[in-house]
């Protein structure tokens, strides 16, 4: 088994949630995209992309998460890099987001949930509908996806250095090349 099989595996003993599931690969598609526009290492980004919530369905709480899943990520031999980057995730945690792993772990967690709640609520529920300008539309209405935290899509894009709304655009993008594995391809409206 390969890095990113095991990584799966993982994910999956953590994670009976589909949703989480599904979160945890548009992650890893941002975090391996933004990794291919900057040169760096697509399955080192992509397996902390994947990676960050594992432990979270289990320990959901503050003070468990992300700590427990740096914990069991230190137990099965993962690098001090990637439980780094998963605890910096964390705002509460206290690890300062530094490398431009970091940042873009940051930049694209909540964003991609955001993404994919636009998405759901699109009549094909697909991917192929959402258009980064509605997407900041919709993140001025606070009753929709009440669970994102705006503020650090908004840091996120900020602390990467990015235009907002061509991170949104190239994180829908990224999350595309997957809208089948994310049941975003349109395919669960027509069985709807």
């Amino acid at each position: 088994m390969n890095q990113r099989e095991v990584a799966w595996c993982l994910l999956i003993e953590f994670t009976q949630s589909e949703s989480l599931r599904k979160h945890a690969l548009a992650v890893e598609a941002c975090m391996r995209a933004y990794a291919r526009k900057v040169g760096a290492d697509e399955e080192l980004w992509g397996l902390v992309g994947l990676l960050h919530d594992f432990d979270y369905e289990k320990y959901p709480n503050a003070d468990e998460h992300p700590y427990r899943g740096s914990e069991i990520l230190k137990e099965r031999g993962y690098s001090e890099e990637v439980r780094r980057a998963i605890m910096s995730h964390a705002q509460y945690s206290g690890i300062a987001r530094i490398s431009p792993m970091e940042k873009t772990l940051f930049a694209c967690d909540e964003l991609a949930g955001f993404i994919t709640a636009c998405a759901l609520v699109k009549p094909g529920k697909s991917l192929a509908e959402v258009e980064a300008p509605s997407v900041r539309k919709k993140m001025k209405d606070k009753a929709f996806a009440r669970s994102v935290h705006r503020e650090d899509i908004l840091d996120g894009a900020a602390d990467l250095g990015v235009n907002l709304e061509e991170h949104i655009a190239f994180c829908i993008e990224a999350m595309k090349a997957i809208a089948g594995e994310l049941g975003l391809d349109g395919s669960a409206a027509k069985t709807a």
